[in-house]
């Protein structure tokens, strides 16, 4: 077989990979980090890129390639993400208990967590569903809920609510958007910006919680 042919059989076999996989590489993408920002912890230094603006730019990249990017599995695997990050976050604050929290270090977190605690305290059940929708509060009242023993079937049904009113929301958010001719013909310099200014204020946070805590 001539070399010519060969390369462009290799390329089209890569391309064709990337088809395939392209997609579902995306969808693990958004909903590994929408998972780890509760379920980890990481959401509370890197909000954006965990939550709202990944979740909004996810939209506007479905909508930009629908024929490969469903918009019901991003809109159902987003809420399932949340609510699953935000159950691990509910557990080890109630297998750890207040050290959990305590442990963390840093003046803006330390000031992030009393806040949340407060807000907590005063609208409970509620305060789980709108939590959703706080940078900082969808990372920490989870792991309150759990710390306070909040019973686990009232906490299960805030965290659906909440979690699928903003995977919903904010991933439709984005999709219907883009129909918006302006963004229509920047999708991806406009999700690139968002994401970007995301991991700059989330690296400023990281920052300044870190020097405040030396």
């Amino acid at each position: 077989m001539p070399t010519n042919l060969i390369r462009l059989s290799v390329t089209d076999d890569i391309v064709s990979w990337f088809d395939q996989t392209g997609p579902i590489l995306f969808y693990a993408a958004v909903f590994g980090l929408v998972f780890a920002g509760t379920g980890l912890f990481v959401g509370a230094f890197i909000p954006f890129i965990t939550g709202d603006s990944l979740v909004f730019a996810a939209g506007l990249v479905a909508a930009a390639n629908q024929d490969s990017i469903n918009i019901f599995v991003m809109v159902v695997g987003v809420g399932i993400a949340a609510w699953l990050g935000d159950q691990v976050g509910y557990t080890l604050g109630r297998h750890y208990g207040r050290p959990y929290l305590d442990k963390r270090k840093g003046k803006w977190l330390k000031s992030a967590i009393e806040k949340s605690e407060v807000f907590y305290l005063r609208y409970g059940w509620w305060s789980i569903v709108v939590a959703r929708f706080v940078p900082w509060g969808r990372v920490i009242i989870p792991a309150l809920a759990g710390i306070s023993k909040m019973n686990y079937y009232k906490f299960f049904s805030a965290n659906a609510v909440g979690a699928m009113l903003w995977g919903c929301g904010l991933t439709l958010a984005g999709y219907f958007t883009y129909s918006i001719p302006f963004v229509r013909n920047a999708t991806y310099a406009i999700a690139i910006v968002v994401i970007t200014l995301s991991v700059i204020a989330g690296l400023r946070t990281w920052r300044e919680n870190r020097t405040s805590s030396e």
